[in-house]
């Protein structure tokens, strides 16, 4: 396992961040104000997202795993020339292995989420094993594109709902699901997960593919352009919620006993 000194992340807006941070201008949007927050979070079931309730045209295409020293840059690729963004949730360990890719991704718009260090089912785990994958990665990102991400992903689905509110209010962070699965993982081709993420958005939709299977990548520009040809547009995980870019937050890391 990765270790780091123990970290807390905090929210709030006295706190800023030392490191630069440089992205390319994204085009300019509004969203609706039907995604003007979730509300009060008080049960772990609450920090939970799994999809939007909007009847906006809006989607968030999300990719697990990453990021692949090949394959996340013809991803990239294909995004860049439609002007779509995504949201990446990274394995800690690639993020500290490829940087430089994760510098792309935030350069060209894209979200960066939290999806554990080492990739383990979180069932059974205590609280403070969940943290220290969390904090692990965080930190990778961080040093990786000067932000830690404001969002995670569990392995698996598998975080016990306790245990998300327990993350959401030791480190503010929500815990993002899915409402469309591709089921790629089980290696159907790339036709059927075209398929799967054309016919299976909808309005506030949060997809969910893998950036780590070749089938997958060669299924995106068909799924990408099947979906915005149905009238949906692509937006971040953040931007689906309606929180501010995730590059912008006023977030930092600090030192916490342990």
């Amino acid at each position: 396992m990765y270790r780091f000194k123990r970290r807390a992340l905090l929210v709030g807006a006295a706190f800023g961040l030392t490191a630069p941070f440089v992205t390319r201008p994204a085009s300019a949007q509004t969203l609706p104000q039907s995604f003007a927050g979730r509300g009060e979070i008080r049960h772990g079931v609450d920090a939970t997202v799994t999809r939007i309730p909007t009847a906006q045209p809006y989607v968030a295409m999300t990719f697990d795993d990453g990021p692949h020293p090949r394959l996340t840059p013809q991803l990239l690729d294909m995004l860049r020339a439609r002007g779509i963004r995504a949201t990446f949730y990274v394995i800690g360990r690639n993020a500290a292995r490829y940087p430089q890719i994760l510098q792309r991704m935030v350069e060209e718009g894209h979200e960066i989420g939290n999806h554990t260090w080492s990739h383990p089912s979180l069932h059974g785990h205590s609280d403070g094993s969940v943290l220290n994958q969390i904090d692990c990665t965080n930190r990778a990102v961080y040093e990786a594109v000067g932000r830690p991400p404001v969002t995670m992903r569990p392995p698996y689905g598998n975080l016990y709902d306790r245990q998300r509110l327990m993350l959401h209010q030791a480190r503010a962070m929500p815990t993002v699901l899915w409402s469309v699965d591709t089921l790629d993982w089980q290696r159907p081709g790339s036709s059927v997960v075209s398929q799967r993420v054309v016919n299976g958005s909808h309005p506030g939709g949060v997809i969910l593919a893998h950036d780590i299977h070749t089938a997958t990548v060669r299924a995106m520009p068909a799924a990408l352009d099947g979906v915005t040809g149905r009238g949906f547009r692509f937006v971040t995980v953040s931007e689906l919620i309606g929180w501010p870019r995730w590059d912008r937050r006023r977030l930092r890391l600090v030192e916490a006993a342990g």
